[in-house]
């Protein structure tokens, strides 16, 4: 499958993350847009299997075809831009700025909300016949989704808020291991693999992704599902996008970055120098650190 080894794909995500920053604003809002869209497309798939199965499982198994082929074709979720961009601001790349990668977060979050909207509002025309008859049981299933993650959520109180936003935390952790996932390899059925594996996980665990919930909710409201933008908006998009930025950055992004592309120093003993030849000079240093001691206090 043409292995990549994770020194190598390291480098490769603190270069995607510098060369996202400077991106045009056109490609970035079409590449966000179209990344947005795919990925509604696939939840409405999942969500179309899981009705007429009756089996999530297999929703989930079949959902990551969407993020497969948005990411083959070179667009740009918020969840992976999160994890990416500031991996070039924290190597300190020349012309990264923290307004550079705050404009690029901000023109992908805007794309990716317009296309999972254009799909929800297609997808809500499909299940009602252009709103002339009641939801047909898709559409009923995407109301209850939207009800069931925002009220449900807001039962709890802080004690669901919590939930929601470490469900969004381990949602990015998945999903950001999908998208370094198809930098392990230089094959297409090896990224495929790679990327397949954390998104069938993420999805089929119920976490929340700031995406996938751009077309969830919306499309739930247009289905008549009983909840309101505010809850959409305090009860789950918020939070997500805050859990989804915590989790990739923290758990993929800086972790890789640190112990892969900035490695710490070697414990391997340099050719000839032996156990007691490292501890016989450790103890030379601390009796000359000892001894600036004394002469430093008199």
């Amino acid at each position: 499958m043409s292995y990549v080894k994770p020194a190598e794909f390291a480098k490769q995500m603190v270069d995607a993350g510098e060369a996202k920053t400077f991106l045009s604003t056109r490609d970035t809002l079409i590449r966000a847009y179209m990344a947005g869209a795919i990925l509604a497309l696939a939840a409405a798939f999942a969500v179309t299997i899981t009705v007429r199965t009756g089996e999530p499982l297999l929703g989930a198994v079949l959902f990551p075809v969407g993020f497969c082929l948005l990411y083959l074709m070179g667009f740009d979720l918020l969840t992976g831009v999160f994890t990416l961009v500031p991996l070039a601001l924290l190597d300190k790349r020349r012309g990264v700025t923290v307004k550079s990668m705050l404009r690029n977060w901000g023109l992908v979050f805007v794309g990716n909300f317009l296309g999972a909207i254009t799909v929800a509002l297609f997808m809500a025309i499909i299940a009602t016949y252009g709103f002339s008859v009641d939801p047909d049981a898709v559409g009923q299933q995407l109301g209850e989704i939207g009800h069931s993650r925002t009220v449900g959520y807001a039962e709890h109180g802080a004690a669901g808020m919590l939930t929601l936003f470490i469900r969004g935390v381990l949602c990015n952790w998945m999903v950001s291991t999908g998208v370094v996932a198809a930098m392990m390899s230089t094959s297409v059925p090896g990224k495929v693999i790679g990327m397949w594996m954390p998104i069938m996980l993420f999805f089929y665990m119920g976490f929340e992704h700031s995406i996938v919930n751009m077309f969830l909710f919306p499309s739930g409201l247009m289905l008549g599902g009983d909840f309101s933008i505010a809850d959409y908006l305090v009860w789950n998009e918020i939070p997500t996008v805050v859990g989804n930025l915590v989790g990739g950055l923290t758990f993929v992004g800086v972790m890789l970055y640190a112990t892969h592309y900035r490695t710490g120093p070697s414990r391997r003993l340099p050719e000839g120098t032996t156990e007691i030849d490292v501890q016989e000079e450790i103890a030379e240093k601390k009796a000359d650190a000892k001894e600036r001691a004394v002469v430093a206090d008199s």
